[in-house]
């Protein structure tokens, strides 16, 4: 059982059918009850959608993986029905961080520093109600404005307001992706000599490969682990359900 796991994709340069296409490889980065992380798969070349995150949710659960507290990811499409309809107690939180990058897209520059600073006091708060009073705050200031900016937050709320359920030691590991990004860039740090890879399968090597020298290094639990699990066991916060499945 996995206390936290987190999904994102990267992207590489692959041959295909006599061209150079783009393919994402998917990470699914997992910490255990002891702290200890452990990526649990890496998928490349599928697009992404309902049914291939539903394949890979079963193929975790085929290779042992029985239950998920908290699954942290970015906005890929499908993937949280499928997590939910393997794993029916997790608790889905999207990336923060991902967030706030998707909305800046829509906002001039003239604006973009103030926006930010509002968007601050929406995950920045202490409780989800003042989140959502500051929410509807900066609804009724930017949504006639930039209504693009504003709809990912009003329209994925659920899943984006999870991580105030916790508390503060939870809070920081959980509100972004910044786990498996930090793979990420040490995969970049690997590959970045190989403009283009000639298949899937020669990318999918390269990257197995990287894991295997990477999680080497993972020896030690995260350096919050002691408050995180101590929180998780003793269920301290009002969803006090997840500490029988700790055990």
């Amino acid at each position: 059982m996995y206390s936290i796991v987190f999904f994102d994709a990267i992207h590489y340069k692959v041959k295909e059918g006599g061209k150079v296409v783009s393919k994402a490889a998917y990470t699914c980065l997992g910490i255990d009850n002891a702290g200890k992380k452990d990526v649990l798969g890496l998928w490349v070349g599928e697009s992404e959608g309902a049914n291939f995150w539903l394949k890979v949710c079963t193929e975790l659960s085929n290779r042992g993986v029985k239950d998920i507290l908290i699954a942290c990811i970015d906005g890929l499409k499908g993937l949280p029905d499928a997590i939910r309809s393997m794993f029916p107690d997790v608790k889905i939180q999207l990336c923060v961080i991902h967030m706030i990058r998707n909305s800046i897209r829509f906002i001039p520059t003239k604006h973009s520093k103030e926006f930010v600073a509002d968007l601050k006091t929406i995950y920045g708060a202490t409780t989800k109600e003042l989140a959502e009073l500051n929410l509807e705050r900066l609804k009724e200031k930017w949504d006639d404005r930039y209504p693009l900016a504003m709809k990912p937050w009003i329209a994925n709320w659920e899943n984006l307001s999870t991580f105030f359920e916790f508390p503060q030691p939870i809070r920081r590991i959980i509100y972004t992706t910044n786990a498996v990004e930090c793979l990420h860039r040490q995969f970049r740090k690997v590959t970045k000599n190989k403009a283009v890879f000639p298949t899937d399968d020669a990318l999918f090597k390269m990257l197995f490969l990287a894991v295997r020298d990477i999680s080497k290094k993972w020896t030690m639990p995260h350096r919050e682990w002691k408050a995180v699990v101590s929180h998780l066991a003793l269920g301290i916060w009002r969803k006090a359900w997840f500490r029988n499945r700790l055990k």
